[in-house]
């Protein structure tokens, strides 16, 4: 399982990825403070806590609009293609096919969080003080995306498939559950307990909550992935 994840971690730094990721996210906290003003004179409520760390959670605000999108984007075919490729074969004669899926997940989701943490850390130089709690819920969200897309890439077998359903997923999903979070149909509101954005819409140790049910999900994709031929 470790080398898995040393190996997927590992080339997910290959190339320019991790540089454009922390860009973006320094280059949406440098902007959110720069038009905090504006942001104000919108007559939009922010306590205290929330104005003094604006720029961090932009970047939360920033994975909630197009987390998924990113996430799915890079890492939609992290499974179906090692089955369309049969490289899968060799890693299932040497560990056990819940260390892959473990070992895949631990690997991107550790490069999310270097970039993160990375780019908090250059934020809390300028604006002396570091966001942990905004910290953690951008990592468990990013868990979230991550754990949904591999469940995603054990169901579906084509990457073509997968690639055009990050698109789709990535745009559908921040609107459909920003929905659910502020619905009053109760058909709908229980979907919020299954999603992401009920447990980080204040300031709190909910995102744990986000952690179980990434939990949830991996089981899920194991299961499924432990019934498939490969």
């Amino acid at each position: 399982m470790l080398a898995i994840s040393k190996r997927e971690f590992i080339e997910s730094f290959k190339g320019i990825k991790p540089i454009i990721i922390i860009a973006i996210f320094l280059i949406t906290a440098y902007y959110s403070g720069k038009f905090s003003d504006l942001l104000l004179s919108a007559n939009i409520d922010f306590t205290a806590e929330e104005l003094e760390g604006i720029h961090t959670i932009a970047i939360s605000g920033l994975l909630i609009i197009f987390g998924m999108l990113f996430v799915m984007g890079l890492s939609h075919d992290t499974m179906n293609r090692e089955m369309h490729e049969r490289t899968i074969r060799f890693l299932v004669t040497r560990t056990s096919r819940s260390a892959i899926i473990i070992g895949k997940f631990l690997g991107i989701w550790f490069f999310w969080i270097v970039c993160l943490v990375t780019s908090f850390m250059v934020i809390s130089i300028f604006v002396h003080k570091f966001d942990m709690i905004t910290l953690f819920q951008a990592t468990s969200l990013v868990a979230y995306y991550l754990a949904l897309t591999i469940l995603l890439s054990v169901l579906i077998p084509k990457p073509g498939f997968t690639m055009f359903l990050s698109i789709v997923l990535g745009i559908a999903f921040p609107i459909f559950n920003s929905w659910t979070v502020f619905t009053s149909n109760p058909w709908v509101s229980w979907m919020k307990y299954l999603l992401p954005f009920y447990y980080i819409n204040d300031r709190n140790f909910y995102f744990v909550g986000i952690l179980l049910l990434v939990g949830v999900i991996l089981f899920i994709a194991i299961a499924i992935f432990n019934r498939r031929e490969c």
